[in-house]
């Protein structure tokens, strides 16, 4: 048996059904937008089994694009969460049939406080898309499903139709990246949009030495301070010069060598610095990635050294 092969034919009934949906798409797309932005209240999301699944994914992805949503399965809003639905809100109601029972039980109660309603279902005739404000058709033609009976191109376009609405939202609400972040502190991008140097630099125990410390009290204070690097300060605390294990290598090599000679005569005496803890760390980043270098001090405009910055706590952190 080709499983390949099958996967491909799969793959290219839902993604036709896509293509048949996006062609004859009509106004209520339009209709539906207008209705979700102009709410006071939430869009509250139900269904039933597969098209519950789906809708309680529907319901957290407009959650966290700026559209107050969330899921209600219809059967405990029969049975106590019906009073989680307020006159300013909307239902989106989703069932490929339309004839869901616990669902259809719930309609009456919801045209009776005056809910605005978005059905999605295969035909308008049934009993879900006639109690519909605005009708969002799920219809498709065939199944993936070698039986032509378990959900499969629907629940796709249910899903697809779901996240176009979505994006209309947020192209009507102009959401922008940093609206998302603010959605998302902890994820990726919210990182890389509120994560300061500040929060994940290193302050304390710094491996500092003075300019007159000898390269092997200055060995030993970077094995100490495990960040492969030492601060070298003049008498006022003012960074002079950073030397790293790799001057370290190098330094090894050269014919002159002492390990009793200053340590800053081998180390690097244009370190890289920020004078700014408040920049954000996924800008530090780029800094460090331009001069392929491990560490960023962070001084103060006096240069002198209030904290350090290693490649590490910028993977740690998850900034990227």
């Amino acid at each position: 048996m080709n499983f390949k092969k099958i996967a491909k034919e799969v793959l290219t009934i839902e993604a036709n059904e896509l293509l048949r949906a996006a062609n004859e798409l009509d106004d209520e797309i339009e209709k539906a937008v207008e209705l979700i932005s102009n709410i006071k209240g939430k869009l509250i999301v139900t269904g039933v089994g597969k098209s519950g699944l789906i809708g309680a994914k529907i319901a957290a992805t407009y959650a966290s694009t700026g559209t107050s949503s969330f899921f209600i399965h219809p059967t405990e809003a029969m049975h106590g969460d019906l009073g989680m639905i307020g006159k300013d809100d909307a239902v989106l109601a989703i069932s490929y049939s339309g004839e869901s029972e616990e669902l259809i039980r719930l309609l009456p109660h919801i045209k009776r406080f005056e809910i605005p309603l978005i059905a999605m279902a295969k035909s308008k005739d049934s009993t879900l898309g006639k109690y519909a404000d605005v009708f969002l058709s799920i219809n498709v033609t065939k199944e993936a499903c070698p039986l032509n009976t378990a959900p499969t191109s629907s629940t796709t376009l249910t899903l697809a139709i779901g996240d176009a609405l979505g994006v209309c939202l947020m192209r009507k609400k102009e959401f922008k990246k940093e609206d998302f972040a603010s959605f998302h502190p902890g994820g990726s991008l919210g990182k890389r949009l509120f994560v300061k140097v500040k929060d994940i630099m290193k302050s304390e125990d710094l491996p500092m030495c003075n300019e007159n410390t000898p390269m092997k009290e200055a060995i030993l204070t970077m094995s100490e301070g495990r960040l492969g690097n030492v601060l070298i300060v003049d008498n006022n605390g003012v960074l002079k010069a950073v030397l790293s294990d790799g001057d370290v290598r190098r330094a090894l090599l050269d014919d002159d060598f002492s390990i009793d000679k200053s340590a800053i005569s081998y180390a690097g005496k244009s370190p890289k610095t920020i004078d700014n803890k408040e920049m954000l760390a996924s800008d530090a980043l780029k800094i460090i990635e331009k001069h392929k270098i491990q560490i960023l001090v962070v001084t103060n405009t006096n240069k002198k050294i209030e904290g350090v910055l290693h490649i590490h706590h910028l993977v740690e952190a998850g900034i990227k």
